[in-house]
């Protein structure tokens, strides 16, 4: 149901429309979908608040808290990478319950948890399955959504994120009086069994079916949402579309090629602006901007009590201008929306390093970083996930999908891991210097070498992507 809206009149009856209540039934789909992406913000914040008091519970020392946050960096690079290969195996809407199970799992292991190293455990488990969705639920809206919307729907992905980190910070205040942090965890339980019975009424993807042979089934769901004729013209698309690609890739084109598929030469363009628009949202600082919120708001005079309901307004700031990128993707495009977002985050975040080495305003630094996360927000955040689902022919969607987060959940861990000891060789304002300049190369990048895929079809999208690299169709 990738297919769009007619964009030009004239060759109306080669596209797909759907139903005036088929759109209102994907829509409510793609918000099942995405409850796999609140878990992911919900699980990723949950623990700011609890460590509070875990660590006093279980007396952790400095490394032990630090692990207990970074596994599940770990744990995602690790689900991420799998889930590629099981979604083309197994099925999208399989893949998704099993991930909401997964998160059960973590979230019953890190509440009940009486010493350290089963909370390790639990947080390990929470990153298998937020890694898998992060590689799944792109792959799945973007096979779930006609083209005409597919921006928006596919910037759910995030805002569902930004929203269940709003959720995260919103029950560590609420438990934060209290101090039962297995409580926070617990809430996370709610959601998880939300996902699983989700995917009970949830239709397999139309493109899984129809490369797997399963035409009926593919009909079946067409039929529920699109004008007569639909079906028949998307399963004619799709066909032939992956007739193609196993052409070029020296397979049949019934089936995914598998990880190896993503190397041949007309799917390897859509592979490389992946995978480093993956290590560009990344390395262009967004963490560690995260990560300096508390210091820089106790450099502004703000009391430590106040950091958890500081968080929550951070999250507060991260969920409406997401929204605002929702209703702008589909009318201004991909790339201006990355090209704006990469020039705000790299002139701010280069004030702030002006503010750290001219000793400005602890007020100014805070309102440059603000002004960073809100650059952020509009274009790099969602956009990125939303060029992940469609960048990829339908064959190799899911593996690249998964490829793409894996590099993703891969370069958090490197910038984590290696953001304080660069601060300490060379100083606050050097390093934030140094993120501004990737974000300037990450401009040049997108101008470049990234498509504009706002309502086109996949093929359009692969041509756009070959010319660019100058890659020739074999």
């Amino acid at each position: 149901m990738t297919e769009p809206l007619n964009t030009r009149p004239a060759e109306e009856s080669r596209f797909v429309r759907l139903t005036p209540q088929g759109l209102k039934t994907v829509r409510r789909w793609a918000m099942s979908i995405t409850i796999g992406s609140f878990l992911f913000g919900f699980d990723t914040g949950i623990i700011s608040g609890a460590l509070l008091f875990i660590r006093d519970d279980f007396g952790l020392n400095s490394f032990e808290q630090s692990s207990v946050v970074s596994v599940l960096l770990l744990g995602a690079v690790v689900g991420a990478l799998v889930s590629g290969r099981i979604a083309d195996r197994y099925g999208r809407r399989p893949l998704l319950a099993g991930l909401g199970v997964l998160f059960f799992l973590g979230i019953a292991a890190a509440a009940v948890a009486g010493g350290y190293a089963v909370l390790l455990l639990g947080r390990i488990i929470m990153g298998l399955a937020v890694g898998g969705v992060s590689a799944t639920v792109p792959t799945y809206l973007g096979e779930m959504a006609p083209a005409q919307v597919r921006g928006r729907v596919l910037s759910l992905n995030q805002l569902l994120v930004t929203i269940g980190l709003l959720a995260s910070y919103l029950v560590n205040w609420a438990f934060s009086g209290s101090g039962q942090w297995r409580g926070m965890f617990w809430v996370g339980g709610i959601p998880s069994a939300l996902l699983v019975l989700a995917c009970l009424w949830l239709p397999e993807s139309p493109v899984w079916s129809i490369a797997h042979g399963r035409t009926d089934q593919a009909r079946k769901v067409l039929d529920e949402v699109t004008e007569p004729g639909g079906a028949d013209l998307v399963i004619s698309r799709f066909g032939s579309t992956d007739r193609g690609d196993g052409q070029r890739r020296g397979g049949t084109g019934s089936r995914p090629g598998g990880v190896w598929a993503l190397l041949a030469p007309a799917v390897r363009p859509a592979l490389l602006v992946g995978l480093i628009l993956a290590a560009l949202q990344q390395f262009s600082g967004i963490n560690t901007i995260l990560y300096y919120a508390p210091t820089i708001m106790g450099e502004a005079g703000l009391s430590a009590s106040k950091a958890i309901y500081y968080s929550v307004f951070i999250g507060v700031i991260n969920v409406i201008i997401t929204v605002v990128a929702v209703n702008l993707v589909d009318r201004l495009g991909r790339r201006p929306l990355l090209l704006g977002s990469l020039a705000g985050m790299g002139i701010s975040i280069a004030l702030l390093g002006v503010a750290f080495a001219a000793g400005l305003s602890p007020l100014l630094m805070l309102v440059f970083m603000l002004l960073y996360i809100v650059a952020f927000g509009i274009g790099m955040g969602p956009v990125f996930w939303v060029l992940l689902g469609e960048i990829f022919p339908p064959a190799q969607r899911a593996t690249g999908s998964s490829a793409g987060a894996t590099v993703n959940w891969l370069s958090n861990f490197v910038v984590s891991l290696l953001f304080l000891p660069l601060i300490s060789a060379i100083g606050q304002a050097p390093a934030f210097w140094i993120f501004a300049v990737i974000c300037a190369l990450g401009m040049a990048f997108v101008a470049k070498w990234v498509p504009e895929t706002r309502g086109r079809h996949a093929d359009e999208v692969g041509a756009d992507l070959r010319r660019r690299w100058n890659v020739r169709a074999k």
